[in-house]
C-alpha cells in the first residue's frame, strides 16, 4: 500500500486518540480493582493521560466525517454523484468483517459464562445484545438497560457513526441533486451542530444516554463533513502555508486545552455546563486536520509509532479491551512490580491483536468484499474508527 496518499496528520490525530482510550480503560479497570495508580503523579498529568478516553471518541467522529466525506468526493467526483448502493457496500466491507468475527468470539465467551463477558440477564440476553449491536442501536439499549460488559460497550460509538452513514448518502442524493442543493446540505449539518451540545446538556435523559446519545457524537461527525467540504474547496488556492501552521497550531492548543480540563476557570465551567466542550474539541481536530493536510505535512520518525497505532485504531478499538481486562485482571490478583510497568506493558500489548487482525484479516477481506483492488481507497481514506470509546 502506498504511503504516499496517507494523511500522517490525521493518523496522528487517530493514533493520540486510540491511546487516550487505551489509558481511560486501563484506569477504569484498576480503580475497580481497588487499585488507583494515578496518585503516584501529578493530579493534572494524571487526568491528561488517564481521563481522555471520552474525548478521544469524539476527536474519532471528526476524523471518520472529514475522511468518508473526502473519500466519497474523490470515489463519486462529487457527494451530488453519491451512489448510495456502493457506498453501502464499501461500508459493509469495511465494518462488518471484523465486527462479526468480534461478536463472534463474544458470543462464545458469553455462552461458556466468563465471568467477565456473560452479558447480565436483568439487562440484556445474547440474542438481544446481537440485535442491538448489529442494527446500530447497542448505545440505546445500554441507556435503557444499563451498562454491557466492557467488550460489548465499545460498539456504542459504531452505533453512532453507522446510523450517521445510513443516511449521509441518502441526504446527498436527495438534497445534493436540487437547486441549492449544497446549501441545503450545510443547514442540516448545521442542525446536527447545533443539536449536539443541547443533546448533552438539556435533552431529558439517563447519564448513559448523555454520553452514548446519537446527537451528542454526531455534531462531531458533521463537524468533519464541513471540514473536508472546506479543504476541498480551497485545496487549489494559493494560500500562505503561515496561515496554516497558525491554524493548526490554534487547533492544537484547542484541544490541549479541552484535555487538561482545568475545570476552576470560569469559560470551561460554561463549556462544560453547556455542553459546548463537545463541540469546542472537534472545531480543535479539523483545524488540525485542514491545517495538515492541505499543508500536505509528512510525519517523521518521532511520530511513527503514533500513526502505526492510527492506522490500525479500528481493530485495536474492537480488540483492545481484552488484553486490558486480562493484564488487569493479572497484576489485581499477583501485584508485582511496579503499577505504572504494568499499565505500560497492558498499553503495549493491547494494540498487538488489533494490528494482526487488521493485518491478515480485515485488511484483506475488505479488499476482497469491495470487488477488484482498483476499487479500494488508500488505507488512510478508509473509515477506521469508532474507533474509539468509553
Amino acid at each position: 500500500m502506498a504511503d504516499d496518499r496517507r494523511l500522517d496528520g490525521v493518523d496522528i490525530l487517530r493514533g493520540l486518540s486510540i491511546l487516550a482510550v487505551i489509558l481511560l480503560h486501563i484506569w477504569i479497570r484498576m480503580h475497580i480493582a481497588g487499585l488507583p495508580f494515578d496518585k503516584q503523579m501529578p493530579a493534572w498529568l494524571a487526568w491528561l493521560l488517564f481521563r481522555n478516553g471520552n474525548n478521544g471518541v469524539t476527536v474519532f467522529f471528526a476524523i471518520s466525517g472529514f475522511l468518508i466525506t473526502t473519500t466519497s468526493l474523490r470515489r463519486f467526483g462529487s457527494l451530488a454523484g453519491m451512489r448510495p448502493a456502493r457506498f453501502y457496500r464499501i461500508r459493509f466491507a469495511r465494518i462488518m468483517p471484523c465486527l462479526l468475527l468480534i461478536l463472534a468470539i463474544l458470543s462464545a465467551l458469553h455462552l461458556a459464562r466468563v465471568d467477565v463477558f456473560a452479558i447480565n440477564p436483568a439487562r440484556a440476553t445474547l440474542p438481544r445484545a446481537l440485535v442491538a449491536a448489529l442494527t446500530f442501536h447497542l448505545n440505546w439499549l445500554e441507556a435503557a438497560h444499563g451498562w454491557l460488559p466492557p467488550n460489548w460497550d465499545v460498539l456504542w460509538s459504531l452505533s453512532i457513526e453507522e446510523m450517521f452513514y445510513l443516511f449521509f448518502p441518502l441526504a446527498c442524493v436527495v438534497l445534493l441533486r436540487r437547486r441549492r442543493g449544497m446549501l441545503l446540505f450545510i443547514g442540516l449539518l448545521a442542525i446536527l451542530i447545533a443539536l449536539g451540545p443541547f443533546q448533552r446538556a438539556v435533552w431529558p435523559g439517563n447519564e448513559i444516554w448523555k454520553e452514548k446519545a446519537y446527537l451528542g457524537g454526531m455534531d462531531g461527525i458533521a463537524l468533519g463533513c464541513l471540514c473536508a467540504l472546506f479543504t476541498n474547496r480551497i485545496r487549489q488556492r494559493p494560500i500562505s502555508p503561515r496561515l496554516w501552521w497558525i491554524a493548526g497550531v490554534a487547533g492544537s492548543a484547542t484541544m490541549l486545552l479541552i484535555a487538561l480540563w482545568p475545570g476552576k476557570w470560569p469559560l470551561m465551567k460554561f463549556l462544560g455546563r453547556t455542553g459546548l466542550d463537545g463541540s469546542v474539541l472537534p472545531i480543535g481536530a479539523c483545524l488540525v486536520i485542514a491545517a495538515t493536510t492541505l499543508t500536505g505535512m509528512r510525519g517523521g520518525r518521532l511520530t511513527a509509532p503514533i500513526r502505526w497505532m492510527g492506522r490500525y485504531s479500528y481493530e485495536i478499538y474492537l480488540t483492545h479491551e481484552f488484553v486490558v481486562l486480562g493484564g488487569c485482571l493479572l497484576y489485581a490478583r499477583f501485584q508485582k512490580g511496579p503499577q505504572l510497568l504494568w499499565v505500560a506493558a497492558i498499553t503495549l500489548l493491547a494494540l498487538l491483536p488489533g494490528a494482526a487482525l487488521a493485518r491478515w484479516f480485515s485488511e484483506p477481506l475488505n479488499k476482497r468484499l469491495r470487488g477488484s483492488a482498483r476499487q479500494q481507497p488508500k488505507p488512510e481514506l478508509s473509515l477506521s474508527a469508532s474507533q474509539a470509546s468509553s
